[in-house]
């Protein structure tokens, strides 16, 4: 399993570096848009274009250092290792979690992954074979997990809705 879990934090990292690259991009495109703007023309128009583009760009590049940090909080992580899950381990950080829960439409199953970064975001199983969700420790969700144990019920609130979640499987 810890291969598994492997393959799901590098696809994690993977998500990091694409998403700082595209805020990269962003952030020069706008930079130089800005840039061509105030050559242009002295136009009060164009000054006001000009501020836009600029404020996009450090938008863009607070998007860049977020997603660099959250890689280098996720590599300083992996440097000590996956840790191991057995049967009866408690939930903590690095672990997969399969839940159940009963709601209007009947039972739902969901698998989350406890990482220290990336809270949210949607992960694809070998092949596009399901998905697992990722949660952090400062995240409801992992908050709700952290210590749980196969057959414990983990209570969340999502978005002012209560849900009562059975651990199902911690690896």
């Amino acid at each position: 399993m810890t291969s598994m879990r492997r393959f799901f934090v590098e696809q994690l990292r993977d998500k990091l570096t694409q998403t700082a690259a595209v805020a990269k991009r962003a952030e020069v495109d706008a930079r130089d848009a800005a840039r061509t703007m105030a050559t242009e023309s002295e136009k009060k128009e164009d000054a006001r274009t000009m501020l836009e583009f600029g404020s996009y760009a450090a938008g863009q590049q607070a998007r860049v250092a977020e997603a660099q940090q959250q890689i280098q909080l996720l590599d300083d992580w992996l440097v000590k290792g996956l840790p191991e899950f057995g049967a009866n381990s408690a939930v903590a950080l690095g672990a997969m979690v399969d839940v159940v829960t009963e709601d209007k439409d009947g039972q739902l199953e969901r698998t989350f992954m406890l990482l220290p970064v990336g809270a949210g975001t949607e992960l694809l199983g070998p092949g596009g074979d399901g998905f697992i969700s990722v949660v952090t420790p400062q995240s409801p969700v992992g908050k709700a997990l952290l210590g749980k144990r196969r057959g414990d019920v983990a209570d969340v609130t999502i978005k002012g809705e209560p849900y009562e979640w059975e651990v199902l499987a911690v690896s």
